[in-house]
């Protein structure tokens, strides 16, 4: 019979995503059938599945560490902020449409039923799956309703795992402050905890693992130390961005506000010859850049209006008149042309806007929204690139006639008359590690990684991390049977 236990954390960033991601490897290298699940994301770090579907990159990197394809059942409801008050809502893989966060908490209809249905078909090919909580279910404010921790817990009857951020401090409060809020019916859930991201001698923290024991009554299945690779794995939030320090190719990055699909930067971060320097609000570009990236974005406008308020806007413009290479991906592409225009609003308020005016192109936001898997080639050379796509809008104008990637047979990008400044909507070029050679090359600077044997490599250490610091063989006989769930959330 499969088996199930949810992970939650007494906070957001507290681990939980890497966490399963490590048991998921964990568990298929111990010759089970594993199935990742997060009944609800909040994230504009979308992942496309085969389907043509979107689902939260953490569980398109949780599929990976169990070995599967990733699916839409594996995070049936994704919400991608677009304000600070509303968000994208993406049910099964698809766009539901917009919603303010307070008509989003009134009104959750049929998103328990999707999350179920999505937990039910996993569960019919899996051995064990491993569910991944949201923020904290300590958040009793957001527990009517609630389909993201505690609810969907209940609904399923699924045990739970929670885990605390010793990092942070307080991790004695936080797991004995969790049990404090909960309701009785929540708390006989909690089957017991971990303590993660621990540094230095784990011997330290004897008495404060026992002292949580005696307050709580669960047992501690680990305390898991610091995992040093934990950046060599995508990130999933823009919490988890940074800057990486690493040799004298320098890729700057204005870290917008509203960034998406931000996993672009990773492999470049990955290089030992490159430094990605990510500069947040209030700090000019450096002018040494040999690259300015302008990435994704959840509201292009928006962002291009917070990329002018910084100033950026002068320093890309005396970047380029110094010739230095700029790459618009995405929503930096749209960025990069003469005009955006929103006629409808899809991005936010309707109107029309100027761009950075480096790229002869004018792009009108509508149409339906582009969610693909794609197989590109650099037209000038010939070196494959594996992406996706993931937008609204199209781009057109004299530069796109100088495309510089090839799609099924058409062409895609653009790129200035100099060559110094190029756009493209394709997502996760840098991934294929011979375009990203070339790239490089082109800027005066050599690799010769191969980033997704590395990915791998991680997870494999990332298993053995927990294998050695928590109890897996407690966590499976933990993990509660799937059964037809009896009741809904409330």
């Amino acid at each position: 019979m499969t088996r199930a236990i949810m992970i939650q954390g007494t906070g957001s960033n507290v681990g939980k995503s890497l966490v399963v991601a490590g048991l998921a490897r964990a568990f298929v290298n111990r010759g089970l059938r594993v199935a990742p699940f997060k009944p609800q994301n909040m994230s504009n770090n979308a992942a496309v599945t085969p389907e043509g579907g979107e689902i939260g990159r953490a569980q398109a990197l949780q599929a990976r560490a169990a070995r599967r394809t990733p699916h839409t059942d594996m995070n049936p409801v994704l919400l991608k902020p677009e304000t600070d008050t509303g968000a994208q809502v993406i049910v099964h893989g698809q766009r539901r449409g917009t919603r303010s966060a307070g008509s989003f908490m009134r009104d959750k209809s049929g998103l328990l039923d999707a999350a179920l249905e999505s937990f039910a078909r996993l569960a019919a090919d899996a051995d064990l799956v491993l569910i991944e909580g949201a923020g904290s279910p300590a958040e009793t404010n957001l527990r009517q309703g609630d389909i993201a921790n505690m609810g969907f817990a209940c609904a399923a009857n699924v045990p739970v795992l929670l885990v605390g951020d010793i990092h942070r401090g307080g991790v004695i409060a936080q797991i004995v402050g969790t049990q404090a809020v909960l309701d009785p019916v929540d708390l006989d859930q909690i089957v017991g905890f971990a303590v993660n991201r621990f540094r230095g001698d784990l011997s330290l923290f004897d008495g404060g693992r026992d002292d949580i024991v005696r307050r709580t009554g669960w047992p501690c299945l680990g305390v898991v130390p610091w995992f040093n690779e934990a950046w060599r794995l995508p990130a999933e939030d823009m919490m988890d961005i940074a800057s990486h320090v690493g040799g004298a190719c320098k890729i700057v990055v204005p870290q917008l506000e509203r960034m998406a699909n931000f996993d672009d930067l990773d492999p470049l971060s990955a290089e030992p010859g490159v430094t990605v320097d990510i500069v947040p609000a209030g700090r000019a570009l450096p002018g040494d850049a040999d690259l300015i990236l302008i990435p994704g974005s959840k509201s292009t406008i928006g962002d291009l209006a917070y990329l002018k308020a910084q100033g950026w806007d002068v320093d890309i413009h005396a970047h380029v008149r110094r010739g230095g290479h700029v790459l618009g991906v995405c929503g930096g592409y749209q960025m990069l042309g003469k005009t955006i225009d929103d006629p409808d609003g899809v991005d936010g308020h309707p109107g029309k806007v100027d761009g950075l005016g480096l790229l002869d192109v004018d792009t009108v936001m509508g149409g339906t929204k582009t969610v693909t898997l794609t197989q590109a080639h650099v037209l000038d050379s010939n070196e494959p690139v594996d992406g996706y796509e993931i937008h609204m809008g199209r781009s057109s104008g004299p530069d796109c006639d100088r495309a510089w990637l090839g799609i099924d047979g058409r062409r895609e990008g653009a790129r200035s008359r100099s060559g110094l400044v190029r756009g493209t909507y394709l997502h996760g070029l840098f991934s294929s590690d011979p375009f990203r050679a070339k790239f490089l090359e082109e800027l005066g600077h050599q690799s010769d990684l191969r980033y997704e044997d590395g990915v791998d490599d991680v997870l494999d250490q990332l298993a053995v991390h927990l294998e050695e610091h928590l109890n897996l063989d407690q966590l499976w006989d933990l993990a509660g049977p799937v059964a037809q769930a009896t009741r809904t959330a409330s």
